[in-house]
């Protein structure tokens, strides 16, 4: 039988991107918030010995944590034969250990929750920093799709000779991976980081983007003060204005109108979070992966 997509509110398009590479079944799932503050779920649509793909882009969590474990925890008692998480962004990995006395390591204790409900779970680029793989924290079957595919062949359709620009030295793998698909050059930042918004870039190797058009690419632009300041960079020493790439779009308040202001060629994004600025999508591997993930747990 085809699989059953469900999806949270907000992540419409990219179930539905998901549900045509798929093949699958459209199903709805119903949230009501009682007047006391909790969340009624209902899954319409019987789930009895299907496969079930729950589509959550995990952007500010908080509220979308209980409805998700719920649904899938009704999907499983209902007699679904599998529950797969299909969430392009995957929150709560960044806390990868006690900073300071008394913190909770709350990627470990998400990865806890989300693993007792959920078979599998597919995600695209994870902030992994300490952990070197999801398998460290989850207790399930996980496929992680690239987004650099995605964004170099948007970057060679769009973009004449450019050269990428990563936004610190973490990124530089990452970068070069990007600029090696696209055909590019490439050159990475120093960053400095003195708190949330705070941040102080170095001047990029102007030998290395003599003739080019800079692409900025970070994988998470929150408060966008990296790449405020790295456009900032690249105007100081007389170049055209940026092209700013991002993979997981959470912008925080304010930050894209200030990302805007700061005289960028044009923002794009990856579709893994739901914003104006999406225009790479990445549907179409992560429905590589969950069908992977499905064939894996066949019997």
């Amino acid at each position: 039988m085809k699989p059953l997509v469900f999806h949270l509110p907000g992540d419409e398009d990219f179930a539905d991107g998901l549900i045509r590479a798929l093949g699958a079944q459209r199903a709805a799932l119903q949230l009501h918030r009682f007047p006391g503050g909790e969340s009624l779920v209902r899954l319409d649509a019987d789930v009895t010995g299907r496969t079930v793909v729950i589509v959550a882009s995990l952007a500010q969590p908080d509220a979308k944590a209980l409805p998700l474990l719920f649904a899938a925890d009704a999907a499983r008692d209902l007699g679904a034969t599998r529950v797969l998480l299909a969430a392009p962004y995957l929150a709560y990995l960044r806390q990868d250990r006690r900073f300071n006395t008394g913190e909770a390591i709350t990627s470990r204790t998400f990865a806890a929750l989300v693993s007792t409900v959920f078979d599998g779970i597919v995600t695209v680029d994870p902030h992994l920093h300490r952990y070197r793989s999801l398998g460290e924290v989850y207790r399930v079957p996980t496929r992680v799709v690239q987004s650099a595919p995605a964004i170099a062949a948007w970057v060679a359709a769009h973009v004449d000779r450019p050269v990428l620009i990563g936004p610190d030295a973490e990124s530089e793998q990452w970068v070069q991976e990007v600029a090696r698909l696209a055909g590019a050059p490439f050159t990475v930042l120093q960053k400095i980081r003195r708190g949330d918004k705070d941040v102080e870039v170095s001047l990029p190797d102007t030998a290395a983007l003599a003739d080019r058009q800079p692409v900025l690419i970070d994988d998470i632009v929150s408060s966008a003060r990296t790449m405020i300041q790295a456009i900032a960079s690249v105007r100081s020493v007389g170049l055209p204005p940026p092209v700013c790439i991002g993979v997981h779009a959470l912008f925080a308040a304010d930050a894209y109108h200030a990302l805007l202001a700061a005289g960028p060629q044009r923002v794009v994004t990856c579709d893994t979070v739901p914003h104006v600025s999406n225009g790479i999508s990445v549907v179409a591997p992560l429905a590589t992966a969950v069908q992977e993930l499905m064939e894996a747990g066949a019997p």
